[in-house]
């Protein structure tokens, strides 16, 4: 994600790993603010999406991954993190979060849990 939206008073980056960490074809799992988060790059498309399945909040981060899609291990339950809605299905969508490299560390940008 190579968006340019910087924080406001709602939002702020957070730095969850070195870059070097997320290498093409690899996926890591971050805390932040008491909220699981999974990272991918797939082929160097950085995507955050929260740990939890719109479905029934099954762990994602252990799911079988094919491309950009990505399979929930409880239900099968298929997403593409490209587009981030289950394919035919708009109700089911994944929460995602902005991710991007910067100076060599992935930044997070996330709801700010001071925003009143």
């Amino acid at each position: 994600m190579t968006s340019q939206h910087q924080p406001d008073d709602m939002t702020k980056q957070v730095q969850v790993a070195p870059a070097g960490e997320l290498p093409p074809g690899q996926r890591k799992l971050v805390f932040v603010d008491g909220r699981s988060i999974v990272l991918f790059n797939i082929d160097g498309a950085l995507h955050a999406i929260d740990n939890s399945c719109p479905h029934n909040g099954a762990s994602l981060a252990n799911g079988r991954l094919e491309g950009s899609i990505l399979q929930c291990p409880a239900h099968g339950l298929r997403f593409d993190l490209a587009k981030s809605c289950e394919p035919g299905s708009a109700s089911l969508c994944l929460r995602r979060f902005q991710l991007r490299e910067e100076e060599g560390s992935l930044m997070l940008l996330v709801e700010s849990s001071t925003a009143p």
